[in-house]
């Protein structure tokens, strides 16, 4: 069964809103530990990998915290720690495709500019590592359909008898 992206949007949007706040947040999470780190323990010591790293690290356990117990909470179907390990394989693979992005137009097409740099790091890397994140959560990691099912026979069907669970769409 296909639904309009109108639909499944409208469907979803109080977890999309949620989604979208966890990010950001993941984001200043990232920040703030880095510049700690930075200024702190490893002022001096010329360890910005390093500190990029544990930054990293450290906002990918918040991110799947908040989204394991509020984002997508009625979702959950898997134990702790292989959702979370399934939640750092879909990160991964979101990084790659923004990683993919910066090369191809930097490397291969010759967009070398600062300015063109951050256009495809975060104008189109970001929202395209986004999306594979929404659906890599929403398909491998906070999966549990039953659960999902659950929680929505509390809430009254939607209009048109769709699926609301289903992951599918076309856009009209």
């Amino acid at each position: 069964m296909t639904v309009s992206i109108r639909t499944w949007v409208s469907e979803r949007a109080g977890e999309l809103l949620k989604f979208g706040t966890v990010g950001v947040a993941g984001v200043f999470v990232d920040a703030g530990v880095f510049n700690l780190l930075l200024l702190g323990p490893l002022a001096g010591d010329d360890k910005v990998i390093t500190a990029k790293l544990i930054a990293s690290v450290v906002a990918t356990m918040f991110a799947w915290a908040a989204h394991r117990w509020w984002t997508f909470s009625t979702r959950r179907g898997h134990r702790p720690l292989k959702e979370l390990l399934v939640f750092a394989v879909v990160n991964a693979i979101a990084l790659g495709a923004q990683a993919l992005v910066l090369a191809i137009t930097h490397h291969w097409l010759g967009f070398t500019g600062a300015i063109a740099d951050n256009f495809f790091a975060y104008g189109v890397g970001l929202p395209l590592g986004t999306v594979l994140r929404y659906i890599g959560y929403r398909m491998f990691v906070f999966n549990d359909a039953d659960a999902a099912r659950g929680a929505e026979a509390q809430e009254p069907a939607t209009a048109d008898g769709d699926d609301p669970t289903e992951p599918f769409f076309r856009a009209e």
